[in-house]
């Protein structure tokens, strides 16, 4: 929920004198399935088995309460454990598409690997910015080890004009980092042919992709 605007003042005062602001919060991240997925013919028949792997330094830590000088307070955590929010989320895109979720072989085997997960509040004159960072490697090899697949991406979801760094505004901005994370991976026709051609080794894509907040997409070098 987006607030009003107001001067920095009670930006300041709501945040830096309020004893909550010192304790831990915790937050229900919640992951939207696609609506328009289409189921893909091809697909049955074909398993997924889905890893998801948590690197991040911070862990389990999403995000931290700041006041008004920047300065970060009590910790902001998830309720549940991030890497079982993105498998499942990557799960039922999955099966969305047709694809069945195994861990028996043949499959094909998708390792994620999240390397930052991070809520940043970012104050300004009249209002401040939460802006969430999501960065994941993703991999998808077939039983004898051939890899399908492989790309980085970086995405970020911003909650703008808000009055308090707590943790319901963080999670509008994860959330929203998590949704456009998961969509461009599924948004990919390379990485949904890898899953269909499981016999056949496709171009690996090495460079990571960022999604900026303008909306367009760059290759780094």
């Amino acid at each position: 929920m987006r607030k009003s605007f107001a001067p920095i003042v009670v930006f300041l005062a709501a945040v830096g004198l309020s004893g909550c602001a010192l304790t831990t919060e915790q937050i229900d991240l919640i992951y939207v399935p696609t609506e328009d997925a289409q189921v893909i013919q091809e697909a049955e028949g074909k398993a997924v088995f889905v890893q998801v792997n948590d690197s991040r330094m911070e862990k389990p830590q999403v995000s931290a309460k700041k006041n008004g000088f920047g300065m970060e307070l009590g910790k902001i955590l998830p309720k549940e454990d991030v890497a079982i929010t993105l498998r499942r989320a990557v799960e039922q895109e999955l099966i969305a598409r047709g694809f069945s979720i195994s861990d028996k072989m043949p499959r094909v085997l998708l390792s994620v690997d999240i390397t930052r997960f991070w809520n940043d509040f970012k104050s300004g004159f009249w209002a401040g910015d939460a802006v969430a960072d999501l960065t994941m490697s993703v991999h998808a090899q077939s039983d004898p080890g051939t890899i399908l697949y492989s790309r980085n991406l970086i995405v970020q979801g911003i909650e703008e004009n808000i009055q308090l760094a707590t943790g319901s505004n963080a999670k509008l901005a994860l959330d929203r980092a998590l949704q456009k994370g998961v969509r461009m991976l599924f948004d990919d026709e390379q990485f949904l042919a890898a899953l269909l051609n499981v016999d056949e080794r496709l171009t690996i894509r090495s460079n990571p992709v960022i999604d900026t907040p303008s909306g367009q997409k760059r290759k780094t070098l």
